[in-house]
């Protein structure tokens, strides 16, 4: 171990910082955030470390560096581009056994800066020992995207409430499993939503003995595959819940990041076949819930848009079952992205649909007159089968039959397969290439984008065009 990790308290210390620049900028905000006693010596500064000294936060000294500044300096700081200067820095905190960093020359430093993941009062400090500072900030990012920003919060309830569970729980034993169905409770949640007082009462009611817990669920977007399109707040409902109830169109990438004890319930809809009625889904959230568990209803793309993610909470609030959306990105706006075709765009399109090709068997016929017209996109979700159909009435109504058209299979998914032609070779183009669902179909002038954006942007799989294929064919 190069560097041992410790946490200090700089409040209210003398803190030293050489050097006016942007870089002595940088390390005065760091001790800012500790409260530290911050001088700063320099013959110029810039701009930001006067105003921050007009506001009373630093003192500022102009004049070069000298032994005498260092006196009774908890910590010392070299921050100037002058290595002669950095190395007296360094020289004289060793010698006086003061802590001292000299910023980018590890040798010479006896602290070095770690990545911060700030939870506070929760702090996780990641080091490289000065060798990869650019992948210690990876791992940071890694961090922050998997520790919630509630956790937080929740610790400094918890540290509110030390004291009282001390006085009334007289065993260490008592004492952990008190924790450890406090942060398992729905304070966690309540402390998620901004509700302290509510997660007080839970933390309250645990102590009591009164520790029945009530289920939730978390409805939750997805995206099209790709598992590096999943938000924040999906990644932490999947890892927090005892129950991950799942459609087919989550990909095993996505499956793979669930908490690894969590039941698995498939109720899987693919193209033709639904294994579990609608209504059976629903009643299975809701028994769910009612045993105390905490469920993700994990859905492919986002659950709101052609998710039927309205129906399953309408019958969750029926049962007074609480619930959270956690959006996803929609297939229309993943798919086409990684296809490299902008849905809107000043010269081609300037209004966009979606819409569906599956609807209800006693629903409405589409409104064509409006999906017709020029000069919009049309995003098409689970138009397979239909697009015979689709095909026939775009053009009855009025679009062009030679309006471009793409066809996404796997959007965002590492098999992405991307086959583009004309509106009216479009059921003959999914026949011929075999288009498989999920697929999406994007029906516009904005699909001829494709050709020249996918190479150039995160797609990079198969794509094909009707005229290819004829010249193969050929």
């Amino acid at each position: 171990m190069d560097y041992f990790p410790i946490f200090t308290k700089l409040e209210n210390k003398p803190v030293l910082i050489v050097g006016g620049g942007d870089v002595a900028h940088r390390k005065c905000q760091a001790m800012l955030q500790a409260n530290a006693s911050i001088t700063l010596v320099a013959p110029e500064f810039c701009a930001e470390l006067i105003a921050l000294s007009n506001d009373k936060k630093v003192t500022l000294i102009h004049d070069y560096f000298t032994e005498q500044h260092i006196t009774n300096q908890s910590l010392v700081i070299a921050a100037t581009d002058l290595e002669a200067v950095n190395k007296a820095v360094f020289d004289t905190a060793e010698a006086k056994n003061i802590f001292v960093n000299v910023v980018d020359d590890q040798p010479k430093c006896s602290f070095i800066f770690p990545s911060i993941v700030d939870r506070s009062p929760i702090t996780i400090a990641i080091s490289s020992a000065g060798k990869a500072p650019v992948l210690a900030r990876r791992l940071r990012e890694k961090l922050e995207t998997i520790i919630p920003q509630h956790i937080g919060p929740l610790a400094q309830l918890a540290g509110n409430f030390r004291d009282k569970v001390k006085s009334q729980l007289d065993s260490f034993s008592k004492r952990r499993m008190f924790w450890e169905k406090a942060f398992t409770s729905d304070a966690v949640a309540q402390v998620a939503k901004g509700d302290i007082a509510a997660a007080e009462q839970t933390f309250e009611n645990i102590l009591a003995g009164n520790n029945q817990l009530n289920g939730e669920v978390f409805v939750v977007g997805a995206g099209p595959g790709d598992p590096e399109l999943l938000t924040i707040k999906a990644l932490q409902a999947m890892q927090t819940a005892d129950v991950i109830v799942y459609d087919y169109l989550v990909s095993d990438e996505i499956m793979a990041l669930v908490r690894k004890d969590a039941e698995l319930v498939c109720v899987g809809k693919r193209l033709g076949n639904h294994s579990v009625p609608q209504d059976e889904i629903n009643q299975i959230l809701v028994e769910l819930a009612k045993q105390g568990k905490k469920v993700c209803r994990l859905k492919g793309g986002d659950p709101f848009i052609y998710g039927r993610g309205g129906e399953e909470v309408q019958e969750l609030a029926k049962h007074n079952i609480a619930f959270q959306i956690v959006p996803g990105i929609t297939a229309a706006a993943g798919c086409s992205a990684y296809a490299g075709i902008p849905l809107t765009h000043r010269d081609y399109a300037q209004a966009i649909q979606f819409v569906t090709g599956h609807c209800k068997k006693d629903g409405q016929e589409l409104d064509w007159q409006s999906l017709a017209k020029a000069n919009q996109t049309l995003a098409v979700y689970m138009g397979v089968i239909k697009s015979p159909h689709i095909q026939a009435k775009l053009i009855e109504f009025g679009r062009a039959p030679e309006t471009p058209v793409a066809i996404i299979e796997n959007g965002t998914r590492k098999e992405q397969r991307v086959v583009t032609g004309e509106l009216n070779d479009l059921a003959n183009l999914i026949e011929r290439e075999q288009i498989k669902s999920p697929a999406l179909l994007i029906i516009g002038e904005v699909a001829n984008l494709s050709k020249e954006l996918a190479w150039f942007g995160n797609s990079q799989q198969s794509h094909f065009s009707s005229s290819q294929l004829l010249t193969n064919a050929a």
